[in-house]
This record gives C-alpha cells, sequence and structure tokens, in this order.
C-alpha cells in the first residue's frame, strides 16, 4: 500500500498549484491554508477531499511543520513586485511605496533550518537583489531543497494585458473567477494563480527525491 503524503499547502487560494497533484500522486493528504473566507469556499469546492483552514498561513506554518512530508508556500507578492516598485518608485502616481514583506524570508530559513521534509516557497522575482539564492524558472523564484528541472511546463501566458485578457486567465487556469463574490479584485487573483503544469512538475519531483531517500534509509538496514 502506498505510503499517504500529507502536504501543507499555504497562502493556498484557489489551489492553482494543486490543481493536478492527484495525477502525480493518488495517497495525498492535503490541508490548505488560506485566510480570505471566500477564497476559502471556493478551494474547498474545487477540492473536497482537502482539510481547509481559514488562518493566517505564516502563524499556521510556525505551529504546525512537523505534521508534513511535504509544504508549498507562495506567501503574497505586491511588496516585493516589480510593477509595484515603479509605480510606487514615481513620485507623481498614487501607489504608495511600501516596505517589502519579510516574511518571506522569514519562512524560506525557517523551513531550511528547521523542516525534515521537502518544501518550495514560490514568488515573483523581485525589484531587487534576491537577498538569499533561489531558482529561477519563468517569471517566478522558488527557494527549495530539492533541484527543480530547467523546464516546469510547456504551457506559455501571454502576458500582454487588454480587453481579452480577463477571458483568457480563465481558460488558462480552467476556472471561472466570477465565482469569486469576496473583496479582492478577480483579476489579480487570476493574475497570482501558479500554473497547475508547474505546480504537477513540482511535486513530481519532490516525490521522487522523498521515495529516493526512503530507499536510500532502507538500504542502510
Amino acid at each position: 500500500m502506498k505510503k499517504t503524503i500529507k502536504i501543507l499547502n499555504l497562502y493556498a487560494c484557489l489551489g492553482g498549484n494543486r490543481y493536478k497533484w492527484n495525477e502525480v500522486y493518488n495517497n495525498i493528504e492535503v490541508t490548505a491554508v488560506e485566510l480570505d473566507p471566500e477564497l476559502a469556499r471556493l478551494y474547498k469546492e474545487r477540492f473536497p477531499a482537502d482539510t481547509v483552514i481559514i488562518a493566517d498561513a505564516h502563524q499556521y506554518l510556525l505551529d504546525h511543520y512537523k505534521e508534513f512530508d511535504f509544504i508549498w508556500s507562495s506567501p503574497p507578492c505586491p511588496s516585493h513586485s516589480k510593477p509595484r516598485f515603479w509605480f510606487s518608485s514615481n513620485y507623481n502616481t498614487n501607489v504608495e511605496a511600501v516596505y517589502p514583506d519579510m516574511k518571506l524570508y522569514e519562512e524560506i530559513l525557517f523551513l531550511k533550518h528547521y523542516f525534515h521534509g521537502k518544501y518550495v516557497v514560490e514568488n515573483v522575482i523581485p525589484y531587487y537583489e534576491p537577498l538569499l539564492p533561489a531558482q529561477k524558472r519563468d517569471r517566478h523564484l522558488y527557494w527549495c531543497n530539492f533541484n527543480l528541472p530547467s523546464k516546469l511546463s510547456e504551457r506559455r501566458f501571454e502576458n500582454s494585458r487588454g480587453s481579452n485578457e480577463y477571458s483568457r486567465l480563465k481558460k488558462y487556469h480552467d476556472f471561472d473567477f466570477s465565482l469569486y463574490t469576496g473583496k479582492q479584485d478577480r483579476k489579480k487573483i487570476a493574475r497570482n494563480l501558479v500554473d497547475y503544469e508547474a505546480g504537477k512538475t513540482i511535486l513530481e519531483t519532490a516525490i521522487g527525491v522523498i521515495k529516493e531517500h526512503k530507499k536510500e534509509q532502507l538500504q542502510l538496514f
């Protein structure tokens, strides 16, 4: 019987990264943490077998990290993003400058030094030189304790914004964002979702490493 792999999916949003995980390994137990109740509701509708918790993902990680084999974290990216910096660094716009949210680096350092499983922290390529080395794939940075394939997905989304961007995002992520009735901007949510093929490739790679590690452990005895 296959071992159950326990996964923690932090800042889960609508589960863009999680969409095809069951194609990789059908005996997974996923706990998703999302602060927005409306996003959490929609996530639960998409993935009814998952445990969905409405909570602060940053604190949940600290309290529960020992319970999981694999952890995915996608902390909020706006304070690190190039577009926001470009707007706020121009004194003539109404976008205020903000401090970069250091919870991103807190989680990377915490997972690196305390967590015994495999992990990935995903974020945008920032407007500054990253404070910790990361693996760059397409328009994202990934901090993890295993090597990623050079290509995570064959899919491409043309990032040109226009009148049909919203409909293209719905098709790309295979989700109707009009179902969301919360306070966040739907288009922003759609733009921030991880490509599900990239999410699938990353989990596939992590599980392969986990299996190899367990095989090496068994060979010692």
